[in-house]
């Protein structure tokens, strides 16, 4: 038995060295491969080089030849001009000299006349004895001395350095991360960059097994990037940069992790009227939901209103806010009180999510509720329940609602509603969440944990979570909510 364990195991060892041998010679191939490859490449290279050196000879040839052949038809026609302006005046200088040698000629005066008058005229007097060009060449010379040195100083392309992540000026805000980084050396060879994130619920430095892949972003040519419109569904973000030349990417940086603090939540199937059809975030009014027969169908298959998607293996281990309402089976609302509840209780901070509910909704409303809210309670009719309620039944009306007292709002109602809770403060506002605009806001002094509510009667909506505080709402709630229509009377 002994015997066979050692042949065992020197048989895997074989298998290893046989393997290893193989890729071993895999290796050699590859190196024969890609050493011939980069060696067609630099010479492509050069060859790149010698043509376009070639063709800046040609041009700078063309130059000198046109700049010859200017300057050669100027001083040709200056010689020219000077040859005939020296012939005419030797003409006229033989006339003068064979007329002074004929002096007592009766024709004398008349001949004397003449000569004054060709030398008066002589070209040789109109002639400027300047040269138009210069015969200076030296302009067109070429220095070559620092294009040599870079020429000398040419090498292969070294693998770029890795670059640093700058938290301090990396900034999260508005569900966007803008990241910056910097080369540790000044690197003129760089190309572009490559971002990869992923998200995580650890702290600390990423972890080798994780369930979320990397993405990646390429063709970054600027030494920062901004990632718009993410959901942050989880609390932290991995980060990690490398640079890149034409050849060969270098190494990732020193990984860096943020965190991404955004409310999230899920509405809790348990909670919901028998006529509402929940679907994770989306909601959709469903006249035939409460029979009978099909809720004791559900719920013998384990997937009714007792199933509530917090207790779902998919979930994962639940966060300690995310527990059951307390309102399985029985306990869902019922009777007109078409309502949800979200799955998340909101008992400190700031939070804030958005819904986009179906304009021809009869009736719709968004707001939050203690989960001691009754099971035949309405939305915003109890003190136990705040809420924006859009009617468009019989009255078409915009209000604001808490312990029964109705405020009405007067405001376009948007198609989208931007819900912020700080529940420290006691604030509750609502905003168009397209424009950041206060619809109204609560002041009061929220006694119990919160649950994210809604209610919808012949209609839908869909929920969005994960989002942070916007920046604009963290402005106006700086300022005192100056232009918030809070009224003391629905505290």
């Amino acid at each position: 038995e002994a015997l066979r364990k050692i042949i065992k195991t020197l048989a895997v060892k074989n298998e290893e060295i046989q393997s290893f041998i193989y890729s071993l010679k895999q290796m050699l191939l590859n190196v024969e491969a890609n050493s011939a490859k980069v060696q067609e490449d630099l010479e492509a290279e050069f060859q790149s080089l010698f043509s376009l050196l070639e063709e800046l000879k040609e041009g700078m040839l063309m130059k000198i030849k046109q700049d010859r052949a200017s300057r050669t038809y100027e001083l040709q026609n200056q010689l020219a001009a000077c040859t005939r302006a020296l012939e005419s005046s030797e003409e006229l200088l033989e006339t003068a000299n064979q007329t002074l040698q004929a002096m007592d000629s009766e024709d004398f005066p008349q001949a004397a006349k003449q000569i004054k008058d060709g030398v008066t005229m002589a070209p040789a007097f109109r002639l400027s004895l300047k040269a138009k060009v210069s015969d200076n060449m030296s302009h067109l010379m070429v220095d070559f001395a620092q294009e040599r040195q870079m020429l000398q100083a040419l090498k292969f392309l070294p693998v770029p350095s890795a670059p640093v992540i700058d938290l301090a000026e990396s900034l999260v805000a508005d569900n966007c991360v803008t990241l910056v980084w910097r080369m540790p050396d000044e690197d003129s060879k760089i190309d572009h960059y490559v971002l990869e994130y992923r998200r995580t619920n650890f702290e600390g430095p990423p972890r080798l097994k994780e369930d979320q892949p990397w993405m990646v972003i390429e063709g970054i040519r600027q030494t920062e990037y901004t990632l718009t419109g993410l959901k942050f569904d989880m609390k932290y973000m991995n980060f990690r940069v490398k640079a890149c030349n034409k050849a060969v990417a270098g190494e990732f940086s020193e990984p860096v992790t943020l965190e991404t603090p955004a409310f999230m939540f899920r509405l809790d199937a348990s909670t919901s009227h028998q006529n509402l059809r929940v679907d994770d975030l989306s909601v959709e009014w469903d006249a035939m939901g409460g029979k009978v027969q099909d809720i004791k169908a559900r719920e013998k298959d384990g997937k009714g209103r007792t199933a509530s998607p917090i207790n779902s293996p998919a979930r994962g281990t639940p966060s300690p806010k995310r527990m059951p309402s307390g309102r399985g089976g029985r306990d869902r609302f019922t009777a007109e009180s078409y309502t949800v509840l979200g799955d998340t209780l909101i008992d400190g901070g700031e939070h804030y999510w958005e819904v986009r509910y179906e304009p021809d909704s009869k009736a719709f409303g968004v707001g939050v509720a203690y989960r001691s809210l009754g099971r035949f309670e309405q939305l915003g009719k109890t003190a136990a329940s705040w809420c924006l309620h859009v009617n468009n039944w019989l009255q078409v009306s915009f209000t604001a609602k808490h312990a029964n007292k109705v405020k009405v709002l007067d405001a376009p109602v948007p198609d989208c509603l931007g819900v912020h809770c700080d529940f420290h403060q006691g604030l509750l506002s609502f905003y168009n969440a397209r424009t950041k605009q206060v619809l109204h806001t609560f002041k009061t002094r929220f006694t119990q944990p919160l649950l994210p509510a809604f209610t919808v009667w012949c209609g839908s909506f869909q929920v969005t979570t994960g989002l942070q505080v916007p920046s604009a709402v963290r402005c106006l709630q700086k300022r005192g909510s100056a232009t918030s229509s809070s009224n003391t009377s629905l505290t």
